[in-house]
């Protein structure tokens, strides 16, 4: 795939505004960045996206954009390192939870293959 277009992909996903559901345009761009990870399948859930290689799930995508790396342990350690952020959620009692997923650090969103390492990682450790 065109380097220039993952690059705009990942610009308009970066602006776009916290929306009620990830669209067609955002699950194309995802198939996208990690088609060399395996064969790549989503699912909608509660206005984001799971990510499939093969079957297994690698990452998320949540309602407004930002995409994140299922991790944990070393892994998890390696991405906040690269600038991940743990993926956090407000509950019902007012306290804060949170995922073992960490975002895809920015500059993978623009290479592909920075992506798909990361996707590998995260295969191979869970």
């Amino acid at each position: 795939m065109d380097a220039n277009l993952i690059r705009t992909r990942a610009q308009g996903r970066r602006q776009k505004e916290e929306s009620m559901s990830v669209g067609d345009d955002e699950i194309e761009f995802v198939k996208d960045l990690f088609a060399e990870v395996g064969e790549i399948s989503t699912r909608k859930m509660m206005g984001g996206l799971s990510i499939y290689a093969d079957g297994a799930i690698f990452s998320v995508m949540r309602q407004d954009g930002r995409l994140y790396i299922k991790a944990a342990g070393e892994l998890a350690e390696r991405l906040e390192a690269a600038g991940g952020k743990l993926f956090t959620y407000d509950k019902k009692n007012g306290k804060q939870g949170h995922m073992n997923y960490l975002t895809l650090p920015e500059a993978a969103l623009d290479d592909p293959d920075a992506a798909c390492e990361w996707a590998k990682a995260s295969l191979d450790a869970n």
